[in-house]
């Protein structure tokens, strides 16, 4: 980021030059946790880059649309008919929801204080490794209580998902292990838009992951579950 903001320039027709050269797609591999942004430089250098006319994947919009505080908006009554007509659509999206609060919520962090184990602590961050679960959820709670400071607001409480255990046989590095298992399923979307003008919405595939049952985390980058297919029973 600090690169791009050293030899980044923007011409007066939205094209982005880096080093001299146009760029036509910028893909964001780094870019989503604070320790990205450690000065004005990379704010400056996003900044740049969300200016131009070069594909942005994800753009600033999109990448915002995934953090836990917009899905925590999006939960939240009559969030969901500013953007779908269709009352059945909109009954069977929310019967998929799990509950998400911030701590501002009193009632919510008592009863998660009181029961840990039905909640999960999320920071606005991608990938595994990230979450705190079980007690570690009412000492952090407790903690962020008694310091009274604002690194509350960097966490929502989400409402625990329990998923069906099955027994299953994991492959790793040529070696069968059996062991029980949960899985979880991902949809992949292809979105592409200009300016106002969606030009493709679409479902593209999905993306399996199995894990042992008494993992908390579930990345298969980070090295918590498995690439897995869908058996239909």
């Amino acid at each position: 980021m600090a690169e791009i903001d050293r030899e980044g320039e923007l011409q007066s027709d939205g094209t982005l030059l880096v080093d001299g050269q146009a760029v036509a797609v910028v893909y964001f591999r780094a870019g989503y946790t604070p320790i990205d942004y450690p000065s004005e430089t990379e704010w400056a250098a996003r900044l740049l880059v969300e200016q131009s006319s070069a594909v942005k994947c994800p753009s600033i919009s999109y990448h915002l649309a995934g953090t836990k505080k917009i899905q925590q908006e999006l939960a939240k009554p009559n969030v969901l008919e500013r953007f779908l007509d269709n009352k059945g659509d909109i009954a069977k999206i929310r019967r998929c929801f799990a509950g998400l609060w911030s701590l501002d919520d009193k009632d919510i962090v008592r009863k998660a204080i009181e029961a840990p184990d039905l909640f999960v602590m999320k920071p606005q961050r991608e990938g595994g490794g990230n979450n705190i679960y079980g007690d570690d959820v009412r000492k952090t709670l407790v903690r962020l209580q008694k310091e009274g400071n604002v690194e509350d607001a960097a966490y929502i409480l989400m409402q625990r998902i329990f998923p069906s255990v099955y027994p299953t046989i994991f492959v790793r590095d040529g070696i069968c292990h059996k062991d029980h298992a949960i899985s979880e399923l991902g949809i992949f979307g292809a979105y592409l838009r200009n300016k106002d003008k969606v030009i493709v919405n679409d479902q593209c595939g999905y993306l399996m992951r199995t894990k042992v049952s008494s993992s908390n985390e579930g990345g298969v980058a980070a090295g918590f579950a498995v690439l897995d297919s869908i058996y239909l029973t």
